[in-house]
């Protein structure tokens, strides 16, 4: 019984590109009291995976919130293994506007305390009792009236790149942190104004409408499926768009074009420009917004310090990272004196150019490789790995990756291996090999041979 991934992303890219068929990109949330997460998970595991469907899928106690990847022709007997749980009958399923076959390429469910970390403690009030659902239509309607407070529960680095006109933008890095910022600042204006949250999927405003009704604001609202469904129905129904630039999305495309306008800067030159990227360098990781000018010249990192960091050799990289703490002091999202250019809070609503492609995608993964083993055993003393060889011929000079789940994607150049104990040039199926390696090797790990 299979509940894990055996590919890796690269394996799957090259799959689904082989495949030719298109894929959706989809998410969805229900609340619901779950009495074994673990085992429902693992029947999710079981079922999804026979439909090659892929994506990042909490659950808790709570309930579910999935964000998905799915063939289309698929998408009848994914609704299907959601039907079975009464909870999910005729649930919504925000699908994309854009779509991109590489938006997900792995099958991840996870078991967690919360299925969207608030800090709230539930027992305190009834999260059953939510605020207004609305449409597209009516939620432009609503904006219109001056009476109207309209509030962001998304991050900064996610209404950075658009938002809806006129709204509050917490400079916030956590949904958590919002919450209690809300409503001290608009704690004179419970009584009399409305109060119309957004997020990217509606997940957070089903709880922060609670939250804020138990707070005792009288007329709270919400955007029914998120930014999501918004663009969905705009566009189906041809009516004009209330939020300007970009949606931010956590899969592979980092943004999902909603509007022409770009109403962001490149954080390193200032240039109109609303696409992320993370720094290359593995010990920064920065999340920031780059255009291809400086995408090239910088050679995808943050700053000059971090391009050479990525110069060296991966042992030296991987010795300058080694006990740095992760987390949000290094995995930051956009917050980082580097960024000249950065801007959070209070946001403008004036375009700064207009997108030249009103689609605009991620780039694909570009390593072409070949399968050549898998690991066997990792000597820590010796920094050794050992691996057999599978299948395809491996020789001295070749550039080869070292790909895990734990390990990430690892690039060498094969400098010196030992073939069945003695040092060789050339290693062919059934020989096992040994080489150093700066960093842990896994029993999951593969062996690829990187073709240039």
């Amino acid at each position: 019984m299979q509940l894990y991934n055996t590919l890796s992303a690269e394996e799957r890219a090259e799959l689904i590109d082989q495949a030719g068929k298109q894929r959706l990109t989809l998410s969805f949330y229900a609340y619901s009291k779950i009495e074994d997460p673990k085992k429902f998970r693992d029947d999710l595991f079981i079922a999804w995976n026979k439909l090659d469907a892929l994506g990042r899928t909490y659950v808790a106690k709570e309930g579910i919130n999935a964000q998905m990847s799915i063939p289309a022709e698929n998408m009848e007997s994914f609704r299907e293994t959601l039907e079975r749980y009464d909870f999910m009958k005729n649930i919504r399923l925000n699908v994309a506007v854009e779509h991109d076959d590489h938006s997900f390429l792995k099958l991840t469910i996870k078991v967690r305390d919360k299925i969207v970390a608030d800090g709230l403690n539930d027992e305190t009030f009834d999260v059953t009792n939510i605020g207004v659902h609305l449409k597209a239509a009516e939620f432009n309607e609503i904006l219109e009236d001056p009476n109207t407070i309209v509030v962001d529960f998304r991050n900064h680095y996610e209404s950075e790149i658009g938002h809806f006109k006129g709204a509050i933008t917490p400079d916030v890095e956590t949904f958590r942190e919002s919450l209690p910022i809300i409503n001290e600042q608009l704690k004179d204006f419970k009584e009399d104004k409305n109060l119309v949250m957004y997020c990217t999927g509606g997940i957070r405003c089903e709880k922060a409408s609670a939250y804020f009704k138990h707070q005792g604001f009288k007329n709270v609202f919400q955007l029914e499926g998120g930014i999501i469904n918004y663009a969905k129905q705009i566009k189906e129904e041809n009516i004009q768009s209330k939020f300007i630039g970009k949606n931010f999305v956590f899969d592979h495309r980092l943004g999902e074009r909603i509007t022409e306008d770009i109403v962001s800067q490149c954080h390193q030159c200032g240039k109109p420009c609303d696409n992320h990227t993370n720094c290359l360098n593995d010990g920064c990781h920065l999340l920031f917004i780059q255009c291809e000018e400086c995408q090239s010249k910088l050679e995808n990192c943050c700053s000059t310090e971090c391009q050479e960091i990525t110069h060296l050799p991966l042992a030296e990289q991987v010795k300058l990272r080694s006990g740095k703490q992760v987390g949000n002091k290094v995995f930051r999202k956009g917050k980082s004196e580097k960024l000249t250019f950065k801007h959070s809070g209070e946001l403008s609503d004036v375009s700064l150019a207009t997108s030249s492609n009103a689609v605009t995608f991620r780039p694909k993964i570009k390593i072409k490789k070949v399968s050549i083993g898998k690991a066997e055993h990792y000597y820590v003393k010796a920094q050794v790995g050992l691996f057999l060889i599978e299948k395809n011929e491996l020789n001295i000079g070749d550039k080869i990756m070292i790909s895990g789940p734990t390990t990430g994607d690892q690039v060498l150049i094969l400098d010196k291996m030992l073939v069945n104990g003695k040092e060789n040039s050339t290693a062919k199926p059934g020989d096992k090999i040994t080489f150093e390696a700066p960093f842990r090797i896994r029993l999951s790990d593969k062996l690829y041979k990187i073709i240039d």
